[in-house]
């Protein structure tokens, strides 16, 4: 019999979410150094090395990797023979882990999530609760496997009900371009079989905590019929073209990872989940003697990767800019932004739009301005502010077209691509769209010098800030004319991909 006091897990858990918030499992920078060794596409490589330096920026700092510190994930597989010294839950335990991890000063984490998720969606402060789940097994440890999971990545998930004599290779095939680039790949992708469609989910889920081992796979050859699966994904997926960060390349997925469990007859539950480039996650074991040990990377295990903006970069005042100006921006060009620009997401974004529909004056004036769509950490020691990536762009796609009409927004700088409707309002408006590297915040953060919220403080890390930027990398990812590279990108390493496979056959 083993006895785990609860002061023991709430320890390891806190432990385990700051250290798995700045570093970055090896193996995922070990994969993708690899696939940024092969990449022939130069925007994917740009974006891959952007990762990377943020990764050992993260590393060396102790600062969030991604300024969407996730929703907490917690598995448990807890000996039968273990006994718990406290009077609280394991639930409870875990979640004064959270909190603690959430709040610590030195590195405070985002507080992400949302009670009443239907109604009123208060932010809990703490980032608690965590979805938690637990399974009784034979002997007398605990075994944990904690992750923080982004919501851009989360909201990508897919489930089917497919009929048992469906192709999953197909299904996956044709559904990973739905999922868009808003899930930041290069990333991974879960998949759960069988069971039923709770199962599938969780599967897809759990199977994201284990290491990235697909070239060790192919280099020994599969021994099983879920290993063939997951080649066979693996190289569908690559040869779809989609690239990192939807940009186009040879590099989409880095690895395949599958669990399955016994369905009915009558069933053929898939689930796929993605993790993305802040990808998250950490092991331990508890066995009564203590906390865990949790042994921090060597910064020599990070690739030395300089990246270069080139002569050819534009370098923009905004300050000064004009609408004339964007109108003469390439697709795929590479922008240094400086000066001053306005953040909103979700949130504030359906309060403006109230705001114009019952006749009301906005806070601030977004005429001839750029609107960065970020909710960042918040600021430690000596920052402006803390990690501040770009959150999904979809997502504000329906209030675009009334942004644009009725304020007079010149752009609009997000991670990944805009819908058909975003990208009309676009055109018509003669605005721009600007893409930053999702998961590259801490190294976002660093071209951003003053920071200050100037309207809707009670939404928190969604308020509207004005930041005063200096040499803000971005891409031109829509243009005035409403070119998109995340449609023609895809496309043209797809279709060079398949050349090259033809070529070789």
């Amino acid at each position: 019999m083993t006895i785990i006091r609860g002061d023991d897990l709430t320890t390891s858990v806190a432990d385990a979410l700051q250290f798995i918030s700045y570093y970055h499992p090896i193996d995922f920078v070990d994969a993708v150094h690899e696939a940024y060794k092969r990449e022939e596409s130069q925007a994917a490589k740009d974006s891959m090395a952007q990762i990377l330096i943020n990764s050992k920026m993260c590393a060396e700092g102790k600062r969030p990797l991604c300024q969407d510190t996730g929703i907490v994930t917690v598995f448990l597989k807890v000996g039968m023979n273990v006994q718990w010294d406290t009077d609280l839950s394991v639930s409870e335990l875990v979640n004064e882990g959270v909190r603690k991890a959430y709040l610590l000063p030195d590195n405070v984490l985002r507080a992400s999530i949302l009670s009443d998720p239907a109604g009123a969606r208060k932010n809990t402060k703490d980032n608690t609760p965590a979805v938690i789940h637990m399974e009784i097994v034979p002997g007398d440890k605990l075994e944990v496997h904690v992750a923080a999971k982004g919501g851009g990545s989360e909201n990508k998930s897919k489930l089917a009900m497919l009929n048992p004599s469906d192709s999953i290779v197909e299904w996956v095939k044709k559904t990973v371009p739905t999922m868009g680039a808003g899930w930041c790949p290069p990333g991974m992708l879960g998949i759960g079989i069988g069971g039923t469609a709770e199962k599938a989910m969780v599967m897809a889920k759990e199977s994201l905590m284990e290491p990235i081992d697909i070239h060790e796979l192919k280099t020994r050859g599969p021994q099983n019929r879920l290993e063939e699966l997951r080649l066979e994904i693996f190289e569908a997926v690559n040869n779809l073209g989609i690239g990192a960060q939807g940009l186009g390349g040879l590099t989409t997925v880095l690895d395949v990872k599958i669990m399955d469990y016994p369905t009915h007859a009558a069933s053929l539950p898939v689930a796929m989940i993605p993790n993305c480039a802040a990808t998250r996650h950490a092991h331990f074991m508890l066995d009564g003697s203590g906390p865990a040990d949790l042994v921090p990377p060597s910064l020599d295990d990070w690739p030395d990767i300089a990246w270069e903006v080139g002569d050819s970069v534009r370098r923009v005042n905004l300050n000064e800019i004009k609408p004339e100006d964007v109108k003469s921006w390439k697709p795929g060009e590479t922008i240094l932004l400086n000066g001053k620009m306005l953040t909103g997401r979700d949130a504030a974004h359906k309060k403006m739009v109230e705001m114009l529909k019952n006749g009301e004056k906005l806070p601030v004036d977004l005429a001839g301005r750029f609107i960065y769509y970020v909710g960042p950490v918040d600021p430690v020691r000596d920052e402006a502010v803390g990690p501040a990536g770009p959150t999904t762009s979809t997502r504000m796609d329906k209030f675009t077209h009334t942004m644009l009409a009725e304020t007079g927004l010149l752009g609009m700088i997000g991670k990944a691509e805009r819908g058909p409707t975003a990208i009309e309002a676009i055109k018509e408006f003669g605005a721009v769209y600007l893409m930053a590297v999702g998961g590259a915040a801490y190294l976002v953060s660093k071209a951003i010098q003053k920071a200050e919220v100037v309207a809707f403080p009670e939404l928190g890390m969604e308020a509207i800030y004005e930041f005063d930027v200096v040499d803000m990398p971005v891409t031109v990812a829509v243009d005035s004319q409403g070119t998109s590279v995340h449609i023609t990108g895809p496309a043209e390493w797809k279709a060079k991909i398949e050349a090259q496979i033809l070529e070789i056959k």
